[in-house]
């Protein structure tokens, strides 16, 4: 600390370049320092998504036969189901060739989210978030097509007669992943 001013009088030393007991330059003494978060503090998040997506496909494949039906809701089944195609079974007709394709993109994609969260800025909160519920979404699909050589779906919704595309967990973090994304998009643009 700098003495300046009367004698007996301490003066702090706010100089571009001072630094405060705290640790931020400028700061006044005794304030605690701004800690933004690191992007990457959200993969934690990514590793959940994996877990729970693998924890739920396996319990299915383990107490389910293939196409077993099981009323959770009147709009909402579990079925086991087995896609080797793209997201709505795209593709699932293929010769195979689908498989190491989709592996490699997922792979690709995987390695891009994780240097995008990387490189996000300290403090932001939603564009993080929502690449890592994407990130871990992918991530647990790649598991099931290098494993299985097929994606386990088994959440099934519907509406009377009408069924949609069966999902898994996975799925869901990469839909409600992309929705944030968009969100944080429109909020950005907006400020």
């Amino acid at each position: 600390m700098a003495m300046t001013g009367e004698p007996g009088t301490p003066s702090h030393d706010v100089s571009p370049g001072a630094t405060s007991a705290a640790g931020a330059p400028g700061a006044p003494p005794g304030t605690a320092p701004v800690q933004r978060t690191h992007p990457a503090a959200w993969l934690w998040l990514s590793l959940a998504v994996v877990g729970l997506d693998q924890a739920t496909k396996f319990l299915v494949t383990r107490f389910f036969d293939l196409y077993e039906r099981v009323e959770v809701l009147p709009v909402l089944d579990f079925t086991l189901l087995h896609n080797t195609g793209a997201a709505f079974s795209m593709l699932a007709g293929a010769s195979g060739w689908q498989r190491p394709f989709f592996i490699g993109l997922g792979l690709a994609m995987s390695v891009l989210l994780v240097v995008w969260i990387w490189r996000a800025p300290r403090g932001d909160k939603l564009l993080p978030l929502s690449l890592s519920l994407i990130l871990g979404g992918a991530i647990g699909n790649v598991i099931d097509r290098v494993i299985h050589g097929y994606v386990v779906d088994f959440i099934h919704a519907h509406w009377g007669a009408s069924y949609f595309p069966a999902f898994n967990i996975a799925d869901s973090a990469i839909t409600i992943g992309a929705a944030l994304m968009i969100f944080d998009a429109f909020r950005e643009k907006r400020n």
